[in-house]
């Protein structure tokens, strides 16, 4: 799983970003090109969806837009296309008060979006995000973004990271090797092991 890519903008569209990582070319789905300049440095934050005919990028330049996306496609018949559509046409803060508030009118204003599939979001997510909200308010560093991407790799579940991250999260300035450490010592701990 490619969690982040960091690099200079090679090209953009109205719908893609090619990122130029050490020579090769990322061709990452993203919608806020009004925020990229070429041969700028940029870290994007990636969900990588494999398909039968494709593997395909999502891209964000915030972690917490990334998340909220995450959930959203969470949602029964709510596919990435329509999530980053949405993401698109409004801000990430904007969407999660109208899901918080149940504000039907406001989802269904987005593209793609009809009041069904708007009311089965706030059915899944209300009351779900703020506490996401809460939790990410914490340092987010790249750092520890690649450290829980690492337990991830070797097979721990988002319950089982999410006990160690408030730990992870005090120790402002380790590298990502030190954390992913951390990161194991604290769950074999809480497993008994």
């Amino acid at each position: 799983m490619i969690r982040f890519i960091r690099g200079t903008v090679y090209s953009f569209g109205l719908d893609y970003v090619i990122i130029d990582c050490n020579g090769v070319g990322y061709y990452i789905s993203f919608t806020h090109q009004d925020m990229l300049s070429l041969g700028q440095t940029v870290t994007i934050f990636t969900y990588q969806q494999f398909r039968e005919d494709a593997q395909v990028l999502y891209g964000f330049l915030d972690i917490k837009e990334l998340e909220l996306f995450e959930k959203l496609i969470s949602v029964k018949g709510l596919g990435p296309k329509t999530a980053m559509n949405m993401l698109s046409a409004a801000r990430y803060t904007d969407i999660i008060s109208a899901i918080e508030n149940g504000e039907i009118e406001f989802l269904t204003r987005l593209p793609s979006l009809g009041s069904k599939t708007s009311r089965q979001i706030i059915l899944d997510l209300k009351g779900k995000l703020v506490e996401d909200e809460k939790a990410a308010s914490g340092k987010n560093t790249i750092e520890l973004e690649e450290a829980v991407s690492g337990l991830k790799s070797l097979g721990y579940k988002a319950y089982e990271i999410n006990t160690v991250l408030p730990e992870l999260r005090k120790k402002s300035g380790a590298t990502a090797e030190e954390l992913l450490r951390e990161g194991l010592r604290l769950i074999m701990r809480r497993k008994g092991g």
